[in-house]
Order: C-alpha cells, then sequence, then structure tokens
C-alpha cells in the first residue's frame, strides 16, 4: 500500500512529467504573400498580362520590330504587346 502511495505521489508532482515545449503559432499567411514587382500590360491579343521582367524590342520576320514583355505569369516567357 504504501508502494502505491508514493508512486501515485510520484505522479503527481509536475516536475517529474516531461512536458513539450509549447509550440510556436506559424502565421501562413505572411508567408503566402509574397509579392513580385511588375506592371500590367495590354497584350496582342487584347488580354491583360502580369508581366515580372523587362519590356523588349524585338525584330519580327516582316522587318519591323515588335515590343514584348518578358516573364509574364501562367509561365509565358514573352507576350507581343499591342502599340
Amino acid at each position: 500500500m504504501k508502494v502505491l502511495a508514493a508512486l501515485l505521489f510520484s505522479l503527481s508532482l509536475p516536475a517529474l512529467h516531461p512536458t513539450p515545449a509549447p509550440l510556436v503559432p506559424v502565421d501562413h499567411t505572411i508567408v503566402k504573400q509574397v509579392r513580385h514587382k511588375g506592371s500590367w500590360y495590354f497584350a496582342d491579343n487584347g488580354h491583360a498580362v502580369f508581366c515580372y521582367g523587362p519590356v523588349l524590342v524585338i525584330p519580327i520576320r516582316e522587318g519591323g520590330l515588335q515590343r514584348v514583355a518578358t516573364f509574364c505569369r501562367d509561365g509565358q516567357t514573352m507576350v507581343p504587346l499591342k502599340d
């Protein structure tokens, strides 16, 4: 009986129980708010596109020059722009 009482007493002491470290709350909204600097452009097909890269002027086959926006959303590397 003394052994059982000693066991129950030892289990009731808080210093003997390992306490897990408190979890640090992670705010997932901060991680997801990555903003890329870029600009909106009016594409040649009539849609607005958001691009991160510079606007370049490239030669086309017909002998003229075409303005293109680079590194746009949806994985497009070059989007022809409407002048």
